[in-house]
């Protein structure tokens, strides 16, 4: 087994999310999680400073993107927490989508509307303004999809 490596591991944003969603209260809890007013359209500034035109090269045709972002904004994180559907039951943290984590992570997975130089306009983002985002990757049906899975205690919702 190789030597196992403690960290702290060192991130730096490429981008940062400008979106409508100013406060967690309000903000869709899953990027595809309609609200009563229709999608509302964010967009992906990414840093000129760290990243070029030739990273997005080949993204038209793409409809999602993953969107890996850091959660500046959660609180402190627990090992049960108490999600916002379902029984008012508390359950792992691991088990959940709660932003509250150890490593506050954020995946989403977005439509992507359109490339323009160094900004991506996605639709159905689930993210505050001024999140920093880590990556972008693209959401590729045959690998990321699977329809007959379990959701375990998210199945009896």
């Amino acid at each position: 087994m190789a030597d196992r490596n403690p960290g702290p591991f060192a991130l730096s944003p490429i981008g940062w999310v400008r979106s409508p969603y100013q406060r967690r209260f309000g903000t869709p809890h899953q990027a595809t999680q309609t609200t009563p007013e229709p999608e509302l359209e964010a967009v992906l500034e990414l840093d000129p400073q760290r990243i070029t035109e030739a990273a997005l090269a080949d993204l038209a045709g793409i409809e999602r993107i993953w969107v890996l972002s850091w959660l500046d904004r959660s609180g402190t994180w627990s090992p049960q927490v108490r999600p916002p559907r379902g029984a008012r039951v508390k359950r792992g943290v691991f088990a959940t989508r709660s932003p509250d984590r150890p490593n506050p992570i954020g995946l989403s997975a977005v439509k992507l509307v359109a490339v323009e130089g160094l900004n991506l306009r996605v639709l159905g983002v689930d993210l505050l303004d001024g999140t920093p985002i880590l990556d972008v990757k693209p959401y590729v049906v045959y690998a990321d999809a699977f329809p007959g899975s379990r959701g375990g205690w998210i199945d009896e919702l």
